[in-house]
């Protein structure tokens, strides 16, 4: 997927490339976008397909050898390693010593057949793929459980266990605060807070979108919970998740009752009438972070909270800049939890947002079709990706949407994410920084302005600098806020009267 995208990047004039292997579902993708030529419908999963669109033959030609300049290289780098090659699950487990971890990132129809084969060897797991039933989910976590192993996932993009990121990580202070998440984004933004606000991690456990669902039972959080407890390390938890299941919450909230050691709960989207009984019931995730840092007795928690007492006077000069047919939030995500979290904030200050997550069916929007009043697309959701790479590994993905709601008469803000860290595209602000600029170009010559709010998901100790991807942000004036909860209020703030 990143050949693919930094050969169609290097090409300007192509209109598609893609490198994939020669799977049936891989044939599907390029058959669907016209890609497939009859030496490809011929490949088997073994063979490398690469197939382009261009406006000359002298360009194909240039992609295949940029192509081949990238493959070579990346062959020559791994030779150097010197690295021992396993090929099987069977001879990687006989060269390592228990504890053992492996992550797993196939297509859904494989991963569980190599995920029997780990649990079987006493490998702890990250399933990093989706596509896998509830059945197949539910076996593979009560394998693990007979064990006394994780299986965390399918479809978890993020932990950190012993100081060591897996999936999209980030650099992080080690301190006493441990976390248990459902989902990938949202376990970033807390650990990110707390890292940059003076507080540490101990362990950050995934355990998949569903697992706080009836029909997995929350299997996974309750054993996550258990190792956070009996962590000597760990002396806060933070629990992570969309509502679950009213018998999940019961089963979860009374485990945690019954640990001595302080726990924060924030259920996005959850009721805030709930009484926690005893626990700290949150319901934003810089909240989270917060109350995680002022349970730790480490960290500045007040001094991410002070950032929301600047923003009524921001949104009052920037709502200058607008014109009054100009009323809508349009909010444009990498980071699916990230997304959540903002359409439920303008819910509650706006009233109906639209979205291709909406909880609400008659709120529901296909990711293609134009925006309606208030919209907040996830644009990692499965109609974007097939057969593209995520868009925190390729944020450009997100220029061609940009650019259709600065260019809507009644877009007011646009509203951002930008993710930094390990697996994260190597300078995503100044991708951003260069669709904005696009946009801008195209209003200054219809002589109106959009305000452009933003928030970075990482450290300042991440490999893309935080610092710097802050800078290349504001160069283009954009308003770049501490949290995603910041800014979704300043994008709120900005458009109510």
């Amino acid at each position: 997927m990143l050949l693919s995208s930094k050969v169609g990047q290097h090409i300007g004039s192509t209109k598609q490339v893609a490198v994939m292997m020669g799977s049936d579902m891989n044939k599907d993708i390029m058959r669907a976008s016209g890609l497939l030529a009859p030496e490809g419908e011929a490949a088997n999963p073994n063979d490398l397909v690469f197939a382009i669109q261009a406006e000359t033959e002298e360009l194909i030609e240039e992609a295949l050898n940029m192509a081949r300049e990238i493959l070579s290289s990346r062959s020559a780098k791994t030779e150097q390693q010197d690295s021992q090659v396993v090929k099987t699950v069977a001879d990687a487990a006989e060269r390592l010593s228990d504890p053992k971890l492996a992550v797993v990132s196939l297509p859904g129809k494989y991963a569980v057949r190599e995920v029997k084969k780990l649990l079987r060897e006493n490998c702890h797991v990250l399933l990093f793929s989706d596509n896998i039933n509830c059945q197949d989910e539910n076996t593979l976590k009560e394998m693990a459980l007979e064990r006394g192993l994780l299986m965390m996932g399918p479809d978890c993009g993020t932990a950190v266990i012993n100081g060591v990121g897996l999936g999209f990580a980030n650099k992080l202070r080690r301190g006493n605060i441990g976390l248990a998440a459902a989902s990938g984004t949202d376990l970033q933004e807390v650990m990110t807070l707390i890292s940059n606000f003076g507080g540490g991690i101990s362990q950050a456990l995934g355990t998949g979108g569903r697992d706080l669902k009836e029909v997995i039972g929350g299997k996974m959080m309750g054993y996550c919970i258990k190792l956070l407890q009996d962590d000597p390390d760990t002396q806060v938890i933070v629990v992570i998740s969309k509502p679950p299941a009213p018998s999940v919450m019961e089963q979860m909230l009374k485990q945690l009752r019954q640990s001595e050691k302080p726990s924060v709960v924030c259920f996005l989207g959850g009721d805030k009438n709930m009484d926690a009984h005893g626990l700290h019931l949150v319901h934003t995730l810089e909240q989270a972070a917060c109350k995680a840092l002022e349970l730790a007795e480490t960290g500045r928690p007040q001094e991410l909270l002070k950032g929301h007492d600047t923003l009524v006077e921001l949104a009052e000069s920037l709502r200058d800049k607008l014109t009054s047919e100009q009323r809508y939030i349009r909010g444009l995500y990498c980071g699916g939890t990230l997304a959540y979290e903002s359409m439920l904030l303008m819910g509650d200050a706006l009233g109906d947002v639209h979205s291709n997550i909406a909880l609400d069916a008659k709120l529901m929007l296909d990711g293609t079709a134009p925006s309606v009043g208030h919209t907040v697309l996830d644009l990692g959701d499965d109609a974007f990706t097939v057969g593209k790479p995520h868009p925190m590994i390729e944020p450009s993905l997100r220029g061609e949407r940009l650019l259709q709601e600065a260019l809507d008469p009644a877009t007011a803000v646009i509203l951002l994410d930008v993710e930094i860290g390990y697996g994260s595209h190597e300078n995503p602000a100044a991708v951003v920084a260069e669709e904005i600029s696009q946009a801008k170009a195209v209003l200054a010559e219809e002589g109106r302005e959009v305000v452009f709010v933003a928030s970075i998901c990482g450290t300042y100790e991440d490999v893309q600098d935080y610092s710097a991807q802050k800078s290349l942000l504001e160069g283009q004036g954009v308003v770049v806020l501490e949290s995603n909860a910041q800014a979704a209020q300043l994008a709120i703030l900005t458009v109510s009267k």
